[in-house]
């Protein structure tokens, strides 16, 4: 099942053509967009999820229309069966080139089939440079890091290396070997009582809704939350390492590059209900 909403028409057929071939989103991924999760009737964490595509769209230079936009979600929601977990994207667009307006589009869908066994069973994931010095987004702001622009073509490359590889996930490295995220969900992990994750900024990751969430509520429950810098030797020597998407969740990597992972199922339990999962 998918639902299809359009800013400025509402709930569309989903056999309706939407964009056209000259959107500039299309031709040149000129847009930013936001991945959510809905469940019982709502979009999870709904303020942080608008407040990153405003910092997305204020950096592209692309007006956002808060009003606009929630309207047509909620009525997209309205549409969607209220007990089902679904998986909501919103995508803006410059638009047509000289057009007056952006484009907009919200669309639900269900699950993917592997989220559910990879909430359970946890992910295999391997490493991979992403070919840059961790330093290489500092007073560039043209390169657009911690920005969720639609150009994900390297991203989709990555994760199709990790099939090749025979495992289900990346985690980027840079190219002077510091740890930094996965192409969908940053990169968490737990040494005792500590929680750890990697800071954003110069590096060009991209703030997690879902980290946050499971920092503050981990912080709440005494666990003394770090955004400290990584190498690959720091993950192999977690009690736990977690890639933690909006969708997803948090899953565990139960495999790195080849080397098995203890499993503590008790604590990705944990780690999953403090983020909402």
């Amino acid at each position: 099942m998918q639902l299809i909403g359009v800013l400025g028409q509402g709930l569309v057929d989903p056999t309706t053509p939407v964009v056209h071939a000259d959107d500039l989103g299309f031709t040149r991924g000129d847009g930013c967009f936001e991945g959510c999760r809905v469940i019982d009737g709502a979009v999870d964490k709904i303020e942080l999820h608008v407040a990153r595509i405003h910092r997305s769209a204020a950096a592209l230079g692309i007006t956002f229309d808060e009003p606009a936009w929630l309207a047509l979600i909620t009525e997209v929601i309205a549409a969607w069966p209220g007990g089902a977990e679904g998986s909501m994207r919103w995508f803006l667009t410059r638009g047509r080139a000289g057009a007056a307006e952006p484009t907009g589009i919200v669309t639900i869908s269900e699950l993917p089939a592997a989220f559910e066994p990879q909430r359970r069973d946890g992910v295999r994931a391997v490493t991979l440079s992403r070919g840059t010095a961790y330093d290489a987004f500092a007073d560039a702001a043209w390169l657009l890091g911690g920005v969720k622009t639609i150009s994900y073509a390297v991203n989709m490359a990555a994760q199709r290396e990790a099939a090749r590889r025979g495992a289900d996930d990346v985690i980027f490295l840079s190219a002077d070997g510091q740890v930094l995220e996965a192409p969908t969900s940053s990169v968490v992990w737990t040494v005792g009582n500590s929680m750890h994750t990697i800071p954003t900024g110069a590096n060009g990751i991209l703030e997690s809704t879902t980290q946050l969430r499971l920092f503050e509520r981990a912080a709440e429950q005494g666990w003394r939350t770090v955004l400290t810098d990584a190498v690959v030797d720091d993950l192999h020597a977690a009690d736990a390492v977690f890639l933690a998407g909006t969708v997803r969740g948090p899953v565990d990597v139960i495999e790195l590059d080849g080397r098995a992972r203890g499993r503590d199922v008790d604590l990705v339990r944990t780690v999953q209900k403090l983020a909402g999962f």
